[in-house]
């Protein structure tokens, strides 16, 4: 018997947001929005998500102890999510610094503070959270050493998910344990390398002759290809008005995450994920554009 659906290992930020008429160019200063500040990072966006759909879902990460990190605690508890796993201290609350323009573009600059202070250590110390977790979900928004550690802590029949974002090469052992990967195609380009072939097919070939259990390769608006080296399966995506697709693919990842802990096949759970992905889109900001099962029922 698990205690928790889904234990999410990664980052927390606060987001702090600045619309701009235009980016400063070097030397120049520029007025701005009023600041506004929003939870975020894609580990605890993850969390949240799964927690919203009703997944019994835990963290673990690091945040500073100040007031950002307590935005952050907060958001997670609010969520349902256990917080039991995540730490305070060492560091000051990883930030995201966000300028957006008029047309959406925005300027980002990440100082990832308390996230770049969980350790290998931590994870072995956390030993118990993952035996009492069905699956567990991490990005590369934390240390990698970190991530190798929670592959080689993870219980024999613990299912582990990872989206490698910001995506960088990765350790053959943690390229094993992923089932899936979940990538976009600029995360495969920089896992398997440019030479990739024009399709989603090749994209997903190529990466699991990496050795990936099963990879998932996400495809915007065109929805998602999920491949486990019998069978490549296009699952389409839910025709919706987009408002912002800020924290989507991290509302997609946890959702797909949950459901194949539920004992879903791959391309069912890519299939409920990709309707959460698409109502997460219909609403403005990350972790508040989140919806609950009952709203991916109505799509």
């Amino acid at each position: 018997m698990y205690d928790y659906d889904l234990l999410v290992v990664g980052s927390a930020n606060a987001d702090l947001v600045i619309g701009v008429e235009r980016r400063p160019a070097a030397g120049e200063t520029v007025l701005g929005s009023d600041l506004v500040v929003h939870p975020g990072g894609k580990g605890a966006n993850q969390a949240v998500a799964a927690a919203r759909l009703g997944a019994r879902t835990a963290l673990l990460a690091r945040v500073g102890d100040d007031a950002h990190g307590r935005l952050l605690l907060d958001s997670q508890r609010v969520a349902g999510v256990d917080t039991v796993g995540v730490l305070v201290g060492g560091a000051p609350t990883g930030v995201a610094l966000i300028t957006v323009d008029p047309s959406g573009d925005n300027s980002i600059v990440v100082s990832p503070g308390a996230n770049g202070r969980l350790v290998p250590k931590d994870v072995r110390a956390a030993g118990s959270l993952l035996e009492a977790s069905r699956v567990v979900s991490a990005q590369l928004e934390i240390p990698l050493e970190t991530v190798v550690e929670v592959v080689r802590t993870l219980p024999s029949d613990t299912r582990f998910v990872l989206n490698p974002s910001p995506p960088r090469p990765l350790p053959a052992d943690v390229l094993a344990a992923c089932d899936p990967l979940i990538v976009n195609e600029h995360e495969a380009r920089v896992i398997a390398g440019d030479d990739l072939g024009g399709t989603p097919e090749d994209w997903a070939a190529a990466l699991l002759a990496l050795g990936p259990r099963s990879v998932v390769v996400t495809l915007g608006a065109e929805g998602a290809l999920v491949a486990d080296g019998e069978a490549m399966t296009r699952v389409p995506s839910v025709k919706v008005e987009a408002v912002d697709t800020t924290g989507a693919g991290d509302a997609f990842t946890a959702a797909l995450a949950w459901r194949l802990g539920t004992g879903e096949t791959l391309p069912e759970a890519a299939a409920y994920a990709a309707r959460v992905g698409a109502a997460a889109v219909t609403r403005p900001g990350a972790q508040e554009s989140f919806p609950t099962s009952e709203e991916v029922a109505a799509l």
